[in-house]
């Protein structure tokens, strides 16, 4: 009895006054928490009990224990080590995917409990920011090192394994257990992200166009000076995109108790919900009532943001410079590794979160994670590295050559047709799914024309 009544001090708001609600706890790692640790004795769990009200003591409990997906942490020092130690790069760039995959997840967790004193609009933004921090560190890592191919086809990877991969898996798990019915998801929301990415692929279809069919004014000059033109552009249409929804949550917020809510509003709200969980933030699986609370301080919140993304920064090193001797060792193409590879184990764990929500007939959330990411990644994040090559004097550009161009726009025109009726079942998931291995196959025997590599 007595260890009973320890467990439920620790847990009381009393003595840790920053404890957030039960809704809370099963919302941003609602299947990556671990189960509470039940006390062996009377003395071991009071001893976790007095731990716990230290607050350093809480807060690494909190970020770097918790979770489930935190067993993969360790797998990054053994990356450093085995460089230093063996030279295996094949080895060296698995267990840095494996190392980078739970500190891609707490730096989504971090950047969403900073965004609990921040306000929704600079929340948002650093939401927005933060929400691909690790695929922009290793593209700026990549950057640097002047693996400019490497850059264009990861970040072109995400956007196909999110849109393909991610979503047909979400769609056939969700339509495997809700077989009985039709799932539905706001369809207009879904157009919105439709809309985007069509115009990402546009900016990225022009230059690849100018370059294969020799009508540059200036040969390898005009698609530089296009692809950082149009990066400015895709930028101010993401930002106008932000600021758009932003202020219709406002507006929103504002008239909830003006009455009943009519039907383009609930479109506003819903595509919001799905924005906010594609930034991160918070979305209650169970529905609750319950206010949501922050589990960690302010300046625990940027503390972390801050040694998080320089241990993303130092493990992406090891991780881009053994991309090559993987290459070599697995007998893979260097291709094949950035598309395919590190987008599926970098992104497991918003991968998983997507599926799950499907599985819980969320599916407007499902798409926000998986078109949403998308989204970003196409008008946020590769204009974003086209700016800081211009910055570093990289001739990083939107040019990412005939075939992934291709490959890219028909992606987006099949997602576009499955998405059109605003339904989902597992066959639509199923065609995804092959979708990918087609993509997957042709990757595999791709030759780049660039590098030569095969």
């Amino acid at each position: 009895m007595g260890a009973l009544e320890e467990t439920i001090d620790l847990e009381s708001e009393e003595e840790i006054p920053l404890t957030s609600s039960q809704a809370m706890s099963k919302a941003h790692t609602f299947d990556f928490e671990a189960p509470h640790i039940g006390p062996h004795a009377k003395l071991s769990n009071s001893w976790f009990s007095k731990l716990m009200q230290i607050r350093s003591f809480r807060s690494i409990y909190i970020v770097l224990i918790k979770a489930k997906i935190n067993v993969l942490l360790p797998f990054g020092p053994l990356a450093i080590l085995l460089h230093y130690l063996t030279g295996k790069h094949g080895w060296v760039f698995f267990f840095s995917l494996l190392g980078i995959t739970p500190l891609a997840e707490r730096l989504g967790y971090a950047t969403e409990q900073l965004a609990f004193y921040t306000g929704p609009t600079v929340g948002g933004l650093l939401n927005a920011t933060f929400g691909n921090a690790t695929e922009m560190i290793i593209s700026i890592y990549a950057l640097k090192n002047g693996m400019i191919r490497v850059v264009q086809q990861s970040l072109l990877g995400s956007i196909l394994s999110n849109m393909l991969l991610v979503l047909g898996c979400a769609f056939f798990t969700g339509g495997l257990i809700h077989h009985q019915r039709v799932q539905h998801f706001n369809k207009a929301a879904a157009v919105v992200n439709s809309g985007l990415l069509l115009m990402a692929v546009m900016c990225i279809m022009f230059p690849a166009v100018l370059h294969f069919t020799h009508t540059e004014v200036h040969f390898g000059k005009s698609e530089l000076s296009l692809s950082r033109f149009s990066s400015c552009i895709m930028l101010v249409a993401y930002g106008s995109y932000l600021f758009f929804q932003l202020r219709r949550q406002q507006n929103i917020d504002a008239s909830v108790d003006d009455g009943p809510v009519d039907e383009a509003s609930c479109f506003e709200s819903v595509s919001l919900d799905v924005l906010a969980h594609d930034w991160g933030r918070n979305i209650n699986v169970d529905d609750s009532d319950e206010e949501e609370a922050p589990e960690i301080t302010q300046w625990e919140a940027i503390g972390w943001l801050a040694i998080l993304t320089l241990w993303v920064s130092l493990l992406s090193g090891y991780l881009v410079d053994a991309i090559q001797g993987a290459s070599d060792s697995w007998n893979m193409p260097v291709a094949f590794i950035s598309v395919i590879l590190l987008p599926i184990v970098g992104n497991a764990a918003e991968h998983a979160s997507a599926i799950m929500f499907a599985m819980k007939d969320k599916l407007d959330i499902t798409l926000g994670v998986a078109i949403g990411s998308s989204t970003q990644i196409s008008m946020f994040v590769i204009p974003f590295c086209v700016v800081v090559g211009w910055l570093m004097g990289k001739p990083m550009d939107l040019n990412f050559q005939l075939f992934e161009t291709a490959t890219l726009f028909i992606t987006v025109i099949v997602v576009a047709f499955m998405l059109q009726e605003g339904t989902s079942n597992y066959f639509k998931g199923l065609m995804l799914i092959l979708s990918y291995l087609i993509v997957a196959a042709s990757f595999f025997v791709h030759v780049d024309p660039s590098t030569g590599d095969d």
